[in-house]
């Protein structure tokens, strides 16, 4: 077995300590792992946390349904001959509203189960909308005498209808109307209202609501109107906005945030009307949480779902910078192996390939204490403890390898010097690649001018010092 003594190179001696190094590549990678294990659990627990109160709340409408009569044609094979006939199919024609205004209040909350927690919210959302028929109507195809005003229905899109309060409020022209479950009569998720429109023929509808709902995570608007103004208020700190649509206005502050987006129809590429088959998917039939998801456009197309999304986010995600941290181990391993290096050709220390091993582990370890910790007692406070807690025990056991303190602290000294680097990279995620860069230029730079006067193929540890 090849053993650090004066009888190696300093190049063999270097050699065995490149070995060590991908050796503890296992356990690294081991840590790596296990810090995914322990996001997958978290991610779990949040869901089970969660289970029962609603999920990301999406939600659309009012929009105005009104079932109408067209013909259909189709062509057939009859003794040989194509034959074409003519049917009377029932379809349905979707109104947007020409404006609309909604509030929404979130009230979030933070719920915990052991070490884990998940944020949760009730919400509340309050607005009108005002319907009318735009003036090229006649442009899609559908008369007014084709339309049976007297069965239309006024539908509300959620995602997730397990979060929808009690007693959620619409009325007409001041007139309370009666809700019914689900997206529509012919299905989805949400809420609607049977209502007599023939009134719409002569002037506007007016339409008021008021309906509190739950969620986690995120809540997202999908905007449908000709001119749409959502005003968003939390004592959420940390909000991150996103989706297709960006607020026109926001303001971020301790406690809380405020935000007022601004969207026309012009901007959502297609008309307030549009015409479908019955039970064709409907935007305010219900849609899923926040994601792409399809919609029809007035031609039958299928499209994806353009919405604004806010969502409540966590500021410090302990296990992306547990990762990260774990990204730079071999930064530790490779730096602290090159001071004994050092100590050992130039010093003339011997210093054994167990030595090397099990200083490795203790950096190794780091990562694993700093996951522990961090679970328990947050990101910062763990990290302190477990940069003092590895950092104390190697300096200690360098001072019995290198048979001096004052070694010894060099190595401590080191070792607090790349845990302190490494919380500045992880806290300056936009620089970080810079300043590592820097760094790892400097410490090359100093190693190359240390080493300038070896001879890596002499033999003996005096001989490679002289």
């Amino acid at each position: 077995m090849l053993k650090f003594d004066g009888e190696r190179t300093p190049g063999s001696k270097l050699f065995l300590t490149i070995l060590v190094g991908l050796a503890l590549t296992i356990p690294l990678f081991s840590v790596w792992l296990l810090v995914y294990d322990r996001q997958s659990q978290s991610e779990q627990a949040s869901t089970s946390i969660t289970a029962g109160w609603g999920g990301p709340q999406a939600i659309s409408g009012p929009v105005l349904v009104v079932p109408y009569r067209a013909t259909a044609t189709e062509t057939v094979i009859q003794g040989g001959q194509s034959v074409t006939r003519a049917n009377q199919v029932q379809r349905e024609l979707t109104l947007a509203p020409e404006i609309i205004e909604i509030s929404t209040d979130i009230r979030p909350e933070v719920r915990k189960r052991s070490i884990y927690r998940a944020v949760v919210y009730n919400a509340g959302a309050s607005g009108r909308a005002r319907f009318a028929f735009p003036p090229d109507l006649a442009r899609t195809g559908v008369q007014l005498a084709q339309m049976d005003l007297t069965r239309a229905e006024l539908r509300f899109g959620l995602s997730d209808p397990r979060g929808l309060g009690a007693n959620p409020k619409v009325a007409v022209s001041g007139r309370p109307l009666r809700l019914q479950p689900g997206g529509g009569s012919s299905g989805g998720r949400g809420f609607f209202a049977w209502i007599d429109a023939t009134a719409l023929t002569s002037q506007p509808l007016l339409v008021e609501f008021d309906f509190d709902f739950r969620g986690n995570a995120a809540i997202s608007l999908a905007p449908q109107a000709g001119d749409t103004s959502w005003a968003v208020r939390s004592s959420w700190p940390h909000p991150s906005f996103g989706g297709e649509f960006l607020p026109a206005a926001r303001r971020v502050r301790d406690s809380g945030f405020e935000a007022t987006y601004r969207v026309g129809n012009l901007a959502l590429g297609r008309s307030l009307v549009s015409t479908g088959d019955i039970g064709a998917p409907n935007l305010a039939g219900g849609i899923p949480p926040p994601s792409r998801v399809e919609v029809p456009k007035p031609t039958g197309e299928i499209g994806p779902v353009q919405t604004a999304q806010i969502s409540l986010i966590q500021p410090v995600d302990l296990y992306s910078r547990v990762n990260r941290a774990a990204k730079y181990g071999f930064l530790f391993i490779g730096f602290t192996f090159l001071a004994l290096l050092m100590f050992d050709v130039i010093g003339g220390v011997r210093v054994s390939a167990v030595e090397y091993l099990l200083m490795g582990a203790a950096l190794v370890l780091f990562f694993v204490l700093l996951l522990a910790f961090a679970e328990v007692i947050g990101f910062t406070p763990a990290y302190i403890l477990a940069s003092a807690a590895i950092a104390g025990l190697n300096t200690a056991y360098a001072a019995a390898v290198l048979g001096s303190w004052r070694r010894a602290w060099f190595i401590g000294g080191l070792l607090v010097a790349l845990y302190a680097v490494l919380y500045i990279l992880l806290s300056l995620e936009a620089f970080s690649l810079l300043i590592g860069s820097l760094l790892l230029f400097a410490a090359l730079a100093g190693v190359m001018y240390g080493t300038r006067g070896i001879d890596w193929s002499a033999r003996g540890g005096k001989e490679a010092a002289d």
